[in-house]
């Protein structure tokens, strides 16, 4: 009898299985996504030629996040230093990613000569540093001394209000002065002000793709851009950019 009963009980449809390693799946890619990695890519070229427009990056999310009472003795957090490439949500939409180089952090004083950098009254090289955008504001090379000539917006003139005394301007605690590498073409904390140090994601670590594209192709998902991607893969792949590695710049130390 009990072998009957035995033989007669039903067993669970294979697609249960399938179904549960596809949730498992799915929970733990939004887990590395959330926590531990993610991918960007960049749209712009406010960092090049650091980072290029179409560099899709990798993203460690582990050395900036909030330690755990455990974690804090097991992970490799760190502090935010001068010159580390961060990616952060920006501070007039969280929703959207922006990734410059930090320059200032709290309690440095900062300003710009001529486009040469003066830290906490040091002259400072910035090899990472061009000028290929075109910008003539002389507020923009000579920050935060000059009055802006262009937009500004109400953050960033909050900033210079609050924050800026005798030509320079000192990073208050938690907050982080962030500029693009390309200098005349970034819109960074010059014109909407600092960075909070909760809104700091993560640094990039690799260029895992770079793909040769337009600002416009990469904002928004269309048909031209999936036919430019699929007829042009290979001539407009960077392949030189491929795994390259991002590293910071020790800025002043």
């Amino acid at each position: 009898m009990l072998n009957w009963l035995k033989e007669k009980k039903p067993k669970p449809g294979p697609e249960r299985y399938w179904i549960a390693d596809w949730a498992f799946n799915i929970v733990l890619l939004v887990w590395f996504t959330s926590t531990v990695a993610q991918p960007f890519v960049v749209p712009t070229a406010s960092m090049e030629s650091t980072i290029m427009t179409g560099d899709h990056l990798i993203v460690d999310k582990v050395p900036y996040a909030p330690p755990g009472p455990i974690t804090k003795y097991i992970l490799p957090y760190q502090v935010v230093k001068r010159g580390d490439v961060v990616v952060f949500r920006y501070p007039l939409n969280i929703n959207l990613p922006y990734v410059k180089r930090v320059i200032g952090v709290p309690g440095d004083k900062i300003k710009f000569a001529e486009k040469k950098l003066i830290l906490n009254g040091t002259l400072t090289e910035e090899p990472y540093a061009q000028f290929t955008g075109g910008n003539l504001d002389p507020y923009a090379a000579n920050f935060p001394t000059l009055p802006p000539m262009s937009f500004i917006y109400p953050r960033g003139s909050e900033m210079l209000r609050d924050n800026v005394k005798d030509g320079e301007l000192t990073v208050p605690n938690g907050y982080y002065l962030c500029m693009g590498d390309n200098r005349e073409n970034s819109d960074d904390s010059r014109y909407w002000g600092l960075v909070p140090r909760e809104n700091i994601m993560g640094k990039p670590l690799i260029i895992w793709w770079s793909f040769e594209a337009s600002t416009e192709h990469l904002a928004t998902y269309s048909v031209d851009q999936v036919i430019n991607l699929v007829t042009n893969f290979f001539s407009k792949t960077r392949w030189n950019r491929t795994f390259m590695l991002i590293r910071s710049y020790p800025l002043g130390r």
